[in-house]
């Protein structure tokens, strides 16, 4: 019985700590190659698999499949991007096929194993911008997570009557909603 119990309580824990890339695509990817490596020399990799994430800039469905702009950010050990307002740089990354650009909408996070197809230069801004291009292998659409209610909320405020002392414009009392 006391195995039964340690051997769940591991599968438990291990569960965790599931990456959002599957055990195949990762045993692909060369995990040498940094994003500022990359981006340094695109073609330089053409050919290898990396893993890289961060946060949608845009989403164009084209007649290949649908073109993401991604502005990389750091990935923690599930390859959930992390500290979003830190960034080396952008990169692009084509899906053959047709990912909801509702869905894969700008802000929203992604992890993405992919093929480097060495470099695409397109406009941003004023300034020709030199993109890692790469091809999807498998890419995990995070889910949105919502924000606290409040920052500091330290019960709900129900309607004054209710508690005449809960100002709703005081900063530790606010509205749930």
């Amino acid at each position: 019985m006391k195995r039964v119990f340690i051997l769940g309580m591991t599968l438990i824990f291990l569960s965790g700590c599931v990456h959002a890339i599957s055990r195949d695509v990762l045993r692909q990817v060369d995990k040498k190659i940094t994003f500022s490596e990359l981006i340094k020399d695109p073609n330089a990799y053409r050919g290898k698999v990396v893993l890289l994430g961060g946060v949608i800039v845009k989403a164009v469905n084209k007649k290949e499949g649908t073109l993401l702009e991604v502005y990389q950010t750091r990935l923690d050990r599930e390859g959930r991007p992390v500290q979003l307002d830190i960034s080396e740089g952008r990169f692009l990354a084509l899906y053959k096929g047709l990912l909801d650009s509702e869905i894969y909408r700008k802000g929203r996070k992604v992890t993405i194993a992919g093929v480097v197809q060495g470099e695409k230069v397109l406009p941003l801004g004023e300034i020709e911008y030199h993109y890692p291009y790469l091809l999807i292998k498998e890419i995990h659409l995070w889910k949105e997570e919502k924000p606290p209610p409040c920052e500091l909320c330290l019960y709900p405020c129900y309607p004054w009557w209710w508690y005449p002392w809960c100002d709703p414009y005081w900063p530790y009392c606010r509205p749930y909603f």
